[in-house]
């Protein structure tokens, strides 16, 4: 399937979730991606996970995308790394 798949450059801190949570818009309808501070500091070091995500962004956005592709988004429109 050919998705039209985009990131604005929006993500925040979510305190409650323990996560970083990053819009992203998949044929004009906007999903949430989300990432827990615990997964990136252990993927990929560092202390201020929000600085770790914008660090590895690229990265990140491309597995986001592949999850997008294998339909791994939850009933809310949630994409979550595990």
């Amino acid at each position: 399937m050919n998705q039209a798949i985009q990131f604005p450059d929006r993500e925040v801190w979510d305190e409650g979730k323990q996560a970083v949570c990053f819009p992203v818009l998949v044929n004009g309808a906007q999903l949430t991606c989300a990432i827990t501070g615990e997964l990136l500091l252990k993927r990929f070091g560092g202390t201020n996970p929000l600085d770790v995500f914008r660090d590895h962004r690229w990265d990140l956005e491309e597995e986001a995308s592949d999850m997008i592709r294998n339909e791994q988004e939850d009933d809310q429109g949630w994409v979550c790394f595990s």
